[in-house]
């Protein structure tokens, strides 16, 4: 007879067995063994024999309860303590939530109980046991016990078990979220990690080179170079002490080694041979060390060629920046061809004669007015097509074009031959301007000192190269030009507008610029995007506070902004006398004591708790000359400027930022195929 069971009544943590076992009989109990064998007769048929089974159809047999008699059961269990116990139940004991079956069931239900007790085994919170005598006890009685199924359980028990469901649900549910919140937590601060890393770094030394992601990718490469260094030390010892032999063996091998380096930058780029050739310089370093080794001499050796290394690396440093300097101030052969034509075509068509359509908008207030001061022709048609090609209403713009009386043919030719649609262009020649003289302009006088003939002038006759690149920057050409300058007579220049937009001729135009004109200044006259970050572009960068000229008047961490796109109210400018500020500070300026030469300086100065902040998207600065501008920031500018040294129409340009300018570039133009101008 099998017994199969579960409950929460008996502890998961005892192993219990269950068995049920006929009391032995006595000469006193036979008779009651006997009787009770008559009851159960009629109860569990008993067949005499195999061909008597085989006759009777299986399946479930009708009884009485059989936990009516007294049927005793023997539990063996271990306790707490590890220690064995036994224990006698009667089977009238039992709960009512035991049920009995005979084997005589149908397949179907047994295996289907068996599985159900069989997986609910797994839970932890409830016991499984099978009581299994040996076959003779097995089919005495032929009886199953099982526990009920979960329709059967007690309402109490049903709602707890669902109250237990929806607990862990809820409870799995939280941690899910708790999960949630922290990776969002994490990704927050990587994020905010990201933006504070540092990306300029290029090159050789950026952390995202390919070779850092194996520390020793180049780990050949290393001690190849350094092994050439203690190669090029032994040998100027071993020349001093006559060890000619050592000397040239060290000597050739530095030669096969750098030659088996080239130009490598990592172990993949090196020679086959490279390893070899290690090998080898390794034994000469030996025998060197065997025969020169003097810690005090070899020390002094690195020291001296470590000086001259440096030395050398200064001086590199300072050709480097005169080169730059004099490639940035050079104008390319096809820039020059470009005004040599049309001022050509402009005296051989008499376009001298002709003037441009519209006079009438040149004056009126209630149009968006802009003025770009520049010699370059080129450079000015992209500020043009730019900017007209994103206005919304081209035909209320106008353009004031300044330039000098040797390129003034060339750029009212190229706006005459190249009209923009709709648009107002107005060209002047800054000589033209009778009241802009040395008696009114303190830069003109100042121009035309010997001192400053002198600074300019002669800087080429110094006796060294390094002295003559102090500053150098400084002695830029256009610093001598009025045009740069006369940003700071604009009311002078347009004595019937009120409010103008003023552009260099190296930035580009990506969006239109008409909400500008109703930006509120605030009662200031000059409104410009701040350039300040953390300490860097801050006035004690561009004047100078040793002074007490400017220590007593100026805020060194005073925030600094740019010239290249900035909105001026002439009238604010009438009311407060603003060029007269910029003459005073321009006069005692003479001997270069306060600033260096430029705009910017005596910009901030004039301008100074004048300066309305715009939105950096409106301004873009650094395309000529950090190659680590954010691209997206680029794109989404309103105005991109290329303020430095790597101007777009130079083979200096970084080629990423070139496309921004070439696109207004108009290359079909029969002027720029003459003069070989491409993309």
């Amino acid at each position: 007879m099998e017994a199969r069971f579960k409950g929460s009544f008996i502890s998961p943590t005892l192993l219990i067995f269950f068995f049920f076992f006929l009391v032995a009989p006595s000469p006193v109990e036979l008779s009651n063994v006997s009787s009770l064998r008559g009851e159960l007769k009629g109860l569990f048929p008993s067949y005499d024999c195999p061909q008597c089974i085989n006759r009777k159809e299986h399946g479930r047999i009708s009884a009485a309860r059989p936990d009516e008699k007294n049927i005793g059961i023997l539990v063996t269990y271990t306790d707490a303590n590890g220690a064995v116990r036994t224990r006698s139940i009667n089977s009238k004991d039992l709960s009512t939530s035991w049920i009995w079956r005979y084997p005589s069931d149908e397949d179907g239900d047994h295996k289907k109980s068996s599985k159900e007790v069989e997986g609910k085994s797994q839970k932890p919170d409830k016991l499984e046991g099978t009581i299994d005598h040996s076959n003779g006890n097995k089919n005495q009685y032929g009886v199953v016990v099982e526990h009920k199924s979960a329709s059967e359980l007690h309402p109490i028990k049903l709602k707890r078990q669902r109250l237990r469901n929806e607990r862990r649900e809820r409870r799995t549910a939280e941690l899910i979220e708790q999960d949630k919140e922290i990776e969002n937590q994490i990704q927050d601060a990587a994020v905010e990690r990201a933006k504070e890393l540092d990306t300029t770094s290029k090159g050789k030394y950026n952390i995202w080179r390919k070779e850092y992601e194996n520390p020793n990718a180049d780990s050949t490469l290393k001690l190849m170079r350094d092994q050439i260094i203690m190669a090029r030390a032994y040998a100027t010892i071993a020349k001093a002490k006559n060890e000619d032999s050592l000397y040239d063996s060290l000597i050739n091998h530095s030669r096969e080694s750098q030659l088996a380096i080239g130009e490598a930058t990592s172990d993949s780029e090196l020679q086959p041979s490279a390893l070899d050739r290690a090998k080898d310089m390794g034994h000469v370093l030996a025998a060197a060390k065997d025969q020169l080794y003097d810690c005090m001499t070899l020390a002094r050796k690195l020291r001296v060629m470590l000086q001259s290394a440096e030395n050398g690396l200064n001086m590199l440093k300072k050709r480097s920046a005169f080169l730059i300097q004099l490639a940035a101030k050079t104008v390319p052969r096809p820039l020059h061809c470009l005004p040599l034509l049309l001022t050509t075509d402009f005296f051989i068509r008499r376009y001298e004669e002709r003037e441009f359509p519209n006079k009438e908008k040149l004056e009126d207030p209630s149009l968006f007015h802009y003025a770009i001061f520049s010699d370059n022709v080129l450079a000015t048609s992209v500020v043009v097509n730019s900017t007209i090609l994103h206005a919304k209403e081209p035909e209320k713009h106008v353009f004031h074009i300044v330039t000098d009386k040797l390129n003034f043919p060339a750029m009212k030719m190229w706006f005459l031959v190249n009209p923009p649609s709709a648009a107002t262009i107005h060209v002047e020649n800054v000589d033209d301007f009778t009241w802009l003289n040395s008696t009114y302009c303190p830069v003109l006088r100042q121009l035309e000192s010997a001192r400053m003939i002198e600074y300019y002038f002669k800087a080429h006759q110094s006796n060294s190269l390094t002295s003559g690149t102090d500053n150098l920057k400084y002695r830029n050409p256009k610093y001598l030009s009025m045009l740069n300058h006369l940003r700071f007579y604009l009311p002078k220049v347009y004595p019937k507008l009120e409010k103008i937009l003023f552009l260099d001729d190296d930035i580009v135009v990506q969006k239109d610029l008409t909400p500008l004109w109703s930006v509120n200044l605030q009662g200031m006259v000059n409104g410009a995007v701040e350039t300040c970050k953390e300490s860097f572009h801050r006035f004690d960068k561009y004047l100078n506070f040793s002074n007490p000229k400017i220590s007593e008047n100026f805020d060194p961490n005073a925030c600094g902004w740019a010239f290249g796109m900035n909105v001026f109210d002439l009238k604010e400018w009438r009311r407060r006398n603003i060029t007269g500020i910029y003459h005073y500070w321009q006069e005692r300026n003479e001997d270069r004591t306060l600033w260096k030469l430029g705009t910017l300086p005596p910009g901030l100065i004039t301008f100074y708790n004048l300066t309305h902040p715009l939105d950096r998207s409106w301004h873009v600065l650094g395309l000529g000359y950090d190659p680590a501008l954010n691209k997206s920031e680029i794109q989404n500018g309103a105005v991109v400027h290329y303020n430095g040294n790597y101007k777009p129409w130079l083979d200096l340009a970084i080629a990423k930022y070139k496309a921004y300018w070439s696109r207004y570039v108009m290359f079909n133009n029969s002027y720029l195929q003459l003069c070989n101008i491409r993309e």
